[in-house]
Parts: C-alpha cells; structure tokens; sequence
C-alpha cells in the first residue's frame, strides 16, 4: 500500500480554511455533496489509430487511454495465456506540476494501481489471448497519458483504460509455417472482456469524507484511499495515498462510501456503449 503523495499546488491558507469549513457543513467548494461525482464523460475511439481508446473527462480532469494488442512471447509461468501491460505517463501540457523525461513514481503508482485492478479481477480473459500456447500470444498495451490534471488521476484512468479494453479489437491474422504471426486485416475480433471494473477514490478531511475529491480538495486532504470494484460490486483492489492515516473504522467508513457509489462510474461506462 502506497503513501506517495502527489505533486499538488500550495493553497492559500484561507481557502484552506473555506474548504475545512465546506466539508464540515456538508457541501464542497464547487457545490457538489460530500458523496457527489463530477460529471463524467466518455469519449470512445479518441486515437484512431490505436485497437482500442477511449477519452475519459473527470470534471476538468482528462485522462486517454490507449490500446495496443501485437503478438509476443508469453511469460514462462504462464505459457499458455496472454500478456497485459499497463503504463501511465503524466503529460507536462496537463499541470504544471509534470515534468518532461520518464515516469515518476505517481505515474508508476496509477499503472500499478489500474494494472492490479485489471489482474485482481481477471478482467480479462487471458487465456482466450493464446495464439501458439507456450510460443505466441497477444501481448496487450494500456497506456494511460493524462492530458488534463484537476484531481482524482486514479478513478479517470481506471475508467479510461476500462473504457479502452472494451473498445478494443484484436486485429486479423494467419500462422505461417515457421510459427511467426502476420497481421493480415484491420481489427474485428473483440479483446475478450469478462468483468468491467472501475474505482471510487475517497478523501478524508479530518472526520469528513469526499468522494472524487478535485485538485484543489486534493492539496488539504489529510489522505485518500481508492477501491476497485468489478461490476457485481466485489472489491478487487485497494490502494491509500498520501502521507496521512487512517484506522480501520475510518477505513470501514469510507469503504461503504465507495461501495454505495462504485454505480456512478458503471453507469458512465455502460451508457459509453449503448450510444
């Protein structure tokens, strides 16, 4: 479990104080309910040229996850089922606050976190993803880029990375005699999805607890905690940030915060698919 905290602005102390006093009545600076989401939005096949994408808008928040599926070697524990690899990159044009070069350690804490979700749950049937079992399988490529940070980074990249998987298709292809794969047509089988997970990210303020905090709530909380549930309400991962703490009966708190709200994002991902 991770206490990395991000790099979040300095805020003035009197918003500070406008915010601890919001949170006390019940309300938030930006008018939402303590249990209330942004809005949330879902942009499918944004990068064209990927097998699957999809844009997810969090608020201002703006995540796009991109899906890439090639054939490759399996891992040798595992010969006979595909491989999924997930990467996060913090665009330096989403906050002043990235910086150009390699991903740091926020970045490699999101993958970490959404690739967990994704395994935790067998999202994905990784087994239908053997082409030549022990030889070749599908190799699966998330890459998550933030292109506009204003808070809650984990639930908008679990989404649009869910979001993608869904959207993606594993391209046409032929064995030739020497065990290699061709591609041979553009994609039309779809990656076999069997479980759509999403997250619900709770702030703790003190004793108050906000759920899909902002930017600005981000930089007073105490800490947050995310949990990961699959569609049938399971809890299939858990990850705390932040340098505060937090005992078992705030955990518990916040848990059945997140379990009563884990449907918002659901929902925003089923309706992405009946338009």
């Amino acid at each position: 479990m991770s206490i990395t905290p991000f790099n979040i602005p300095i805020v003035p102390k009197l918003k500070k104080e406008t915010i601890y006093s919001l949170a006390r009545k019940g309300s938030r600076i930006d008018k939402r309910k303590l249990d209330q989401f942004r809005e949330i939005k879902i942009t499918l096949g944004a990068a064209g040229k990927a097998h699957g994408s999809a844009l997810v808008e969090l608020g201002h928040t703006k995540v796009l996850a991109g899906v890439k599926i090639e054939p490759g070697r399996p891992f040798s524990d595992m010969p006979d089922q595909g491989v999924l690899n997930v990467s996060a990159e913090f665009l330096p044009i989403a906050s002043s606050e990235f910086e150009p070069g390699p991903p740091d350690e926020n970045a490699i804490e999101v993958a970490r976190v959404v690739d967990r979700a994704l395994r935790e749950s067998q999202a994905i049937d990784l087994g239908k993803l053997a082409i030549i079992p022990g030889e070749k399988v599908w190799v699966v490529w998330v890459d998550i880029n933030v292109l506009d940070h204003d808070g809650n980074l984990f639930d908008a990249s679990m989404l649009a990375a869910m979001a993608a998987l869904l959207d993606a298709k594993i391209p046409q292809h032929e064995i030739l005699e020497d065990g290699s794969v061709r591609i041979i047509g553009p994609p039309i089988e779809p990656l076999p999805v069997k479980k759509r997970v999403v997250s619900v990210t709770i702030g703790a303020l003190g004793n108050v607890f906000l759920v899909d905090p902002s930017l600005e709530e981000e930089a007073v909380l105490d800490t947050r905690i995310m949990f990961s549930f699959d569609e049938e309400g399971n809890l299939v991962g858990m990850q705390k940030t932040g340098a505060g703490w937090l005992d078992w009966d705030k955990v518990a708190i916040a848990f059945n915060i997140a379990r009563n709200k884990y449907t918002v994002p659901l929902r925003a991902l089923q309706g992405a698919f009946k338009s």
